[in-house]
Parts: C-alpha cells; structure tokens; sequence
C-alpha cells in the first residue's frame, strides 16, 4: 500500500470516527438554550432540552434537541406520531411518497425507549440530521427539508405545544 494511499484512508476513518461519536461532537460549542416539558393527560412523556451554539435560534443556526423519555414508547409509535404532525404542520404540501422515504428514515433514527431513554436530533444546515440513541449515532439524514420539516414539530409557531416551544426557545421560565 502506498503511503498516499494510507494517509487517505487514516483521513477517511478520522472523519467517520467522528460522525460516530456523540452529537456533542457535531456541536462542540452548544450551549443550553432552554428546557421543558411533554406531559399528557398528567403522564410525562419527556423532558426536552434545546442545545445551539448560537445564543438564539435563528435560520441557517445548527441546534440539537435532546429528549429524555420518562416512558416506554414503541419506535413505530414514534414514528406514527411524528408522521401525524408533520401532516398536520405541513399538509399537502408532503407528498405520500416523500412520508414513506421519510417514515423509512424515522424507522432507523429512532429506537424503543424506556424512562431514562434519550434521543438527540442534531439540526445541520444544508446537509440535513443526524440522529443519536444516547451517545451512539443512530442514522443519518441526508435531507435538509426533511430535517427543516421534521424540526418543526416542536419549533414551528404552529406546534401543538407552545408552551414547551417557548421554553425551549429561552422566552419562558422553566
């Protein structure tokens, strides 16, 4: 093997190690923007915490959300519910296929929880998400509108949790 040849594949796995390393890695600079959270009909689901290294959030800003589960949730419940918002988010303007590669991509990012549970999205500004169970990565999205769209479940003006939404955002006490 040539010695050019080593050093391009030395490089190459450097650069994978790193993508599968924890999200702090893809966001070493993040810093704790805010915090809530998800309870229905008296049951906490989860505890969301929303990591930037920007001060605000603003478009074309990287961010990861980190939710910590308080309950046993299936992945294809997951998945089922985040499938139900981006719909009602988004409408028509997602296509029946464009759901079905998406639920496929859901399908791998998300794992079982049980309490203690964690999985952090990490928001990349042209390129997409990436997806960690705990510290592990769990899949890749190489998909900016899947990741904008996605994001918008708990960002968008319109989420079914505002209050959650502005702790997040910093705009509330926690």
């Amino acid at each position: 093997m040539t010695h050019s040849l080593r050093v391009v594949l030395l490089g190459l796995c450097l650069l994978s190690g790193s993508a599968l390393g924890n999200w702090r890695e893809a966001l070493p600079e993040a810093r704790l923007l805010g915090e809530g959270e998800l309870s229905l009909f008296g049951f906490r689901l989860y505890s969301a915490r929303l990591w930037s290294p920007a001060e605000r959030l603003a478009a074309g800003v990287p961010f990861a959300l980190e939710l910590i589960y308080h309950r046993e949730i299936s992945r294809e419940r997951l998945v089922e519910a985040s499938l139900d918002e981006i719909r009602r988010l988004h409408g028509d303007r997602v296509g029946k296929a464009q759901l079905a590669e998406w639920a496929g991509h859901m399908q791998r990012a998300f794992v079982d929880t049980a309490p203690g549970s964690r999985i952090t999205g990490v928001y990349l500004p042209g390129f997409g998400a990436r997806f960690y169970a705990g510290d592990r990565l769990q899949h890749e999205v190489r998909d900016e509108e899947f990741a904008r769209i996605f994001f918008s479940i708990w960002l968008d003006a319109r989420t079914r949790n505002p209050e959650l939404r502005a702790r997040l955002l910093g705009a509330a006490a926690p």
